[in-house]
């Protein structure tokens, strides 16, 4: 199973970008997505996620400017990034809880992580 995250990129303050998380490989079913970033000399923190369902939650410190969404049929997940600002300026993961096949546990799963620079 891989997840392959891309969209990162260099955008000025006030701008927008789109990531996309795609997991390809045997999978049985996907249970959540979700987005995290790390800051430099910050610890991971979780940003937005997405349960198969379609609910969705969101940090505070997103919340009104991003959007997270899900293509069940893809198993893809989108991170629609507007009015952004330097403090999210991160690398940005993406992350499922999935089943894969031939396995009974569900498990916890990362991206390699996209670099999303804001500039003042």
């Amino acid at each position: 199973v891989q997840l392959q995250a891309s969209g990162g990129g260099l955008v000025q303050a006030g701008g927008s970008l789109r990531l996309s998380c795609a997991v390809s490989g045997s999978i049985v079913a996907i249970n959540r997505m979700a987005w995290y970033r790390q800051a430099p000399g910050k610890l991971r923190e979780w940003v937005a996620d997405i349960a198969r369902s379609g609910s969705t939650a969101y940090a505070d410190s997103v919340k009104g400017r991003f959007t997270v969404s899900g293509d069940n049929a893809k198993n893809t997940v989108y991170l629609q990034m507007n009015s952004l600002r330097p403090g999210d300026t991160a690398v940005y993961y993406c992350n499922a809880d999935l089943l894969e096949r031939g396995r009974v546990i569900w498990g916890d799963y990362w991206g390699q992580g996209t670099q999303v620079t804001v500039s003042s």
